[in-house]
């Protein structure tokens, strides 16, 4: 029988379950987004954790089918808060603690809990194909989405990662902005992808850009108050998202740039929904050694958390 583990997802976003092997290949990355009314930028976390609950039986049918393939699980994993970090808590996590704990009670299997940031980080550095090269020592981490914005240095432990935060955002998270700005202009949430697409077309000059970054932190909170300016001023939805991506893309250049100049040369992983954009990939790459995740492994996902649960089972 072919040995696996399975990791549980559940983000302010998407309900996620995934399955890698005994070798550390992932083999499902299942996932369902969590509905948000049109107009919306996200969801209350009472409302995330019923969208969770409806979601979780498909999942779970979707999980099972892969399982059913001669599949004998291990060990489950689960992101159960959103950080490592003293009083990290959201009510969503909760849905899938529950169903990773039912899963594991019922196969008679260990349990392990890993925090949601960690997952996106491991996720990302499986997805960049090159693990061996980020994980010979510490290495610097951004986790930039709709939550979190923050820079990490970390290094891998027995338990994921051990990290030290050493920059993010002093006030708004980049993919808030994106969203904010996205659904201002008639996208629906979460906005990405569609503005992206939107930036792309856009074949005119840039914006100047000036931003507001010191010492490793920054502050995004005056960029929707920019974009609503331009659009007003120019009637132009292309050259607002190009502007939004411009302005996130410089700001983290220039957080990068501070903090390898404070720590040293070392390689450099984006993690997070916001890091599935191809155009700001390209602009940071060309500045510095840096890795970044496929879009399926950059969103929000449950790939992580299975390959962090396969490493600590086999820790131990």
């Amino acid at each position: 029988m072919k040995r696996c583990f399975v990791g549980f997802d559940t983000s302010n976003y998407t309900t996620s379950a995934a399955v890698c092997t005994e070798n550390g290949e992932v083999i499902a990355n299942i996932k369902r987004p969590l509905p948000v009314k049109e107009g919306e930028c996200g969801l209350r976390q009472s409302d995330a954790v019923f969208a969770h609950i409806k979601n979780l039986p498909f999942v779970a049918d979707e999980l099972s089918a892969v399982l059913s393939d001669g599949y004998e699980v291990l060990a489950v994993g689960v992101s159960a808060r959103p950080r490592d970090a003293e009083g990290s808590y959201m009510p969503c996590f909760l849905s899938g603690v529950a169903a990773a704990h039912s899963f594991a009670a019922a196969r008679g299997i260990d349990i392990y809990d890993f925090s949601h940031q960690n997952g996106h980080i491991r996720a990302a550095a499986y997805s960049s194909g090159h693990e061996n090269r980020i994980f010979e020592g510490r290495f610097l981490t951004f986790h930039v989405s709709g939550g979190t914005t923050e820079a990490l240095l970390a290094q891998p432990s027995d338990s994921g990662f051990d990290a030290e935060l050493v920059g993010g955002t002093l006030d708004l998270n980049a993919g808030q902005v994106i969203d904010r700005v996205g659904v201002s202009l008639g996208l629906s949430f979460p906005c990405g992808a569609e503005l992206e697409k939107m930036a792309r077309e856009y074949c005119g000059h840039g914006e100047k850009i000036k931003t507001s970054v010191k010492d490793g932190w920054c502050n995004l909170s005056g960029l929707q108050n920019m974009a609503a300016a331009l659009y007003e001023k120019t009637r132009d939805k292309n050259s607002t998202a190009a502007f939004v991506f411009d302005f996130v893309c410089e700001t983290l250049v220039a957080m990068t740039a501070q903090l390898v100049e404070k720590y040293g040369d070392m390689p450099v992983l984006f993690a997070g929904g916001v890091m599935s954009n191809r155009y700001m990939r390209q602009r940071i790459s060309e500045r510095f050694e840096a890795y970044f995740a496929e879009p399926a492994f950059s969103a929000d996902n449950a790939a992580g958390i299975a390959l962090l649960c396969r490493e600590k089972y086999l820790a131990e």
